[in-house]
């Protein structure tokens, strides 16, 4: 899986979930820990690369469609999201899977798009209000 995910040098060039804009997403190691990097023009943005097997995890049980519910670190999530789930004590980390302290939101806007291009979800591509389900 993580050889689908790219490299530095070659990113996987992906969409947000209302394919208005692009990003990359790659993998690499930071502190002794595997992360994704997540590049939104010169914004880079990391995520504990064990939300993809929790998130898919967290899907199988929830049996349905989810709503994303992105939202900046700074701004509350809406309950019941991904957004939501990816900052939640009750996880499996116990809070953010976003690492870079102001810049650990927007859970539900990059990691569902990157778990669709592995094959682990189905993600909506609507204006607004998407949602996803485990594959």
């Amino acid at each position: 899986m993580k050889s689908k995910i790219g490299t530095k040098e070659k990113p996987l060039p992906l969409k947000t979930p209302p394919l208005s804009s692009e990003y990359t997403m790659h993998v690499d190691e930071k502190v002794g820990k595997e992360v994704l990097v997540c590049t939104v023009g010169k914004t880079v943005l990391l995520y504990d690369m064990r939300c993809l097997k929790d998130l898919h995890d967290m899907l199988k049980k929830h049996k349905d469609w989810m709503d994303l519910g992105s939202a900046d670190e700074q701004k509350p999530a809406k309950e019941g999201t991904v957004e939501a789930w990816g900052r939640a004590a009750s996880n499996p980390v116990g809070g953010w899977y976003g690492l870079k302290k102001g810049l650990r939101g927007r859970f539900g806007m990059y990691i569902p798009p990157l778990m669709e291009a592995l094959g682990l979800a189905e993600v909506t591509h609507e204006a607004k209000g998407n949602k996803m389900r485990a594959l």
